[in-house]
């Protein structure tokens, strides 16, 4: 039980900065925006956090400016995509590619330092006589009950209010939803900045909880499996959530068995989580291969107000 405990304590950790990204992947392409930049996303939040937080020691600032960054390369992303209409894919590996070569640059004075602080941690004492519920949610870290709330927020809003009924017109029929009177270019600037502030968050939260120091290629290809993770949850929240937990489980899993002392080189044991992406959106794709597939019809799909009709 000790050690099913551990893994799902190690699976939450690993995990929040999986959900965060998925659920601003999520933004961006439910309002008809592919969004590839993840990894290079994830990493300028990550080296702007540890810079910001290095030479002031405020974890507050080195948060809003880890958004704040992410926000204008999102706001980028937004004027190539949606003013620009460049291909979504180039833009997006445009931006993956810019993100891991300048936060390499970035991070070279500062490759190393330890961190000031970390995230502080909120002690709900109530929770300690649940057998294992109260070892796993009485000390988790302020962002994952953050993205807990998120995730509750941003399902409410898609599914139950107008905004959200706003956002999934623009990415399945932005003509139609421009003929309504909803304004699509303001729609979709909007979800994708506010998308890739998230996606930077979760840079952010991977920086201050899973390895507390900056290292060139920090993020490890964990920008890719939040794209396929919003796939793999099918563009819902709830199921983001279940999905990333899922695999921070898988990512943790290998750790633990080195400290089993298994036989098996931890090269393999590292590759766990990458290649259970690939099997599972192979067999999601046969599986749904005649339903359909959930995803925003206008997706990668540039608009033009004057072809509407």
């Amino acid at each position: 039980m000790d050690f099913v405990t551990q893994l799902l304590i190690a699976a939450i950790t690993a995990g929040t900065p999986l959900l965060l990204a998925t659920l601003g992947g999520i933004l961006n392409e439910r309002a008809g925006i592919i969004q590839l930049g993840a990894e290079g996303l994830m990493l300028m939040g990550a080296v702007t956090t540890c810079i910001v937080f290095i030479r002031t020691e405020n974890l507050g600032v080195a948060l809003l400016a880890s958004v704040g960054v992410t926000a204008v390369l999102g706001l980028g992303h937004s004027f190539l995509c949606i003013t620009l209409r460049a291909n979504q894919t180039m833009s997006g590996l445009a931006m993956t590619l810019f993100g891991s070569g300048f936060s390499a640059y970035l991070g070279k004075s500062i490759s190393g330092n330890p961190l000031p602080g970390i995230l502080p941690r909120l002690h709900l004492d109530f929770l300690k006589p649940i057998p294992v519920l109260g070892d796993i949610l009485g000390n988790l870290d302020v962002l994952t009950w953050f993205s807990f709330v998120l995730v509750i927020v941003l399902h409410l809003l898609i599914h139950r209010t107008s905004w959200g009924l706003h956002l999934r017109a623009v990415g399945d029929s932005p003509a139609t939803a421009d003929v309504m009177g909803v304004h699509v270019r303001l729609i979709r600037y909007g979800y994708v900045t506010v998308g890739a502030m998230l996606i930077g968050l979760a840079g952010a939260d991977m920086v201050l909880t899973v390895a507390p120091t900056w290292n060139e290629g920090l993020t490890a290809g964990r920008g890719w499996i939040a794209v396929g993770l919003v796939i793999f949850a099918r563009w819902n929240p709830v199921r983001a959530l279940l999905c990333a937990y899922f695999f921070g489980a898988l990512d943790s899993l290998g750790f633990r068995m080195q400290l089993l002392g298994s036989a098996i080189p931890p090269y393999f044991l590292k590759m766990i989580p990458y290649v259970v992406t690939i099997l599972v959106l192979m067999y999601l794709g046969y599986r749904n291969r005649n339903k359909p597939s959930g995803t925003p019809e206008s997706l990668g799909i540039p608009y033009i107000r004057e072809q509407r009709f």
